[in-house]
């Protein structure tokens, strides 16, 4: 890796981590490119060199966050649910202030929605209506969908009450009972 690389690399960084910390203090329609700019301490033209504005910024955030959780769902395909869900409880908890920013925050509808989704389509190979169990496949997917970003959100909006350890053994025998 070249020396201008490392330093496109340091200043994306210092802008994603700016922008998630503005987000913690105070509401996404209040920040501003400069804001993002001086926070990261770099030019706002470096920023415009990688994100069209900050809804970009946001988006493309997300979108890697939304990456790595798949990369991690790839990594878990054969691993029981408790296994499975403690590689995400230890992603949350690594990536703590963008996941408890962007599921606290009012400006972060769109993450919420996103993670959703994402969420839906993880388990839709996992539930299994060809034993009976699952009837209404789409009420399933849904329920389990919401209950797992609820679990999610509270377990952040609580300040972490339980270790990635234990939350993962809830969440993965409930899954594994029910799914």
């Amino acid at each position: 890796m070249s020396k201008v690389d490392r330093r496109i690399l340091k200043s994306q960084e210092a802008i994603k981590s700016a922008f998630v910390e503005l987000m913690s203090e105070k509401n996404f329609d209040e920040i501003t490119m400069q804001d993002i700019a001086d926070r990261a301490n770099v030019g706002r033209r470096t920023i415009y060199l990688h994100y069209t504005d900050k809804y970009d910024l946001l988006d493309k955030l997300t979108e890697e966050h939304i990456n790595e959780l798949s990369e991690l769902c790839e990594l878990a395909a054969d691993m029981n649910y408790i296994d499975a869900e403690l590689l995400w409880f230890n992603y949350f908890e690594r990536h703590y202030l963008f996941f408890s920013t962007m599921l606290a925050s009012k400006g972060a509808l769109y993450f919420r929605s996103r993670f959703l989704e994402f969420v839906l389509e993880e388990l839709k190979n996992e539930v299994n209506i060809k034993e009976g169990k699952n009837h209404g496949e789409d009420v399933t997917l849904q329920f389990f969908g919401a209950a797992i970003v609820g679990v999610v959100e509270w377990w952040f909006k609580n300040g972490k009450p339980y270790s990635p350890q234990v939350m993962a053994e809830r969440v993965g025998s409930l899954l594994d009972r029910n799914l």
